[in-house]
């Protein structure tokens, strides 16, 4: 060991580099397990023959989404300019 190397710098760069390794090997297995899930979805397999997963535990099904439309507000004439104008102002930086 060189001079200006002291174990606790090479102890803490051994740790960084497990620390490290061990998150790749992480991110690695979640991606690697969520392909494998879309590839699932892609088969087209019915939802109601497949209620279960690989190991037997039901599963709750997807929700539909009925919540409310989108909501939507009509502007005057007058309104649509001013925020036309407002829009302008702003884009300009002034």
């Amino acid at each position: 060991m060189r001079e200006h190397e002291t174990i606790s710098r090479t102890a803490g760069a051994t740790v960084l580099t497990l620390v490290a390794v061990v998150c790749a090997a992480g991110l690695a297995d979640v991606l690697r397990r969520r392909r494998g899930r879309i590839r699932e979805r892609a088969r087209g397999r019915s939802e109601t023959a497949r209620r279960h997963t690989p190991h037997g535990i039901p599963t709750i099904p997807r929700q539909r989404r009925t919540g409310p439309a989108a909501e939507a507000v009509h502007l005057t004439d007058a309104e649509r300019d001013a925020f036309a104008g407002l829009v302008r102002r702003l884009s300009e930086g002034g």
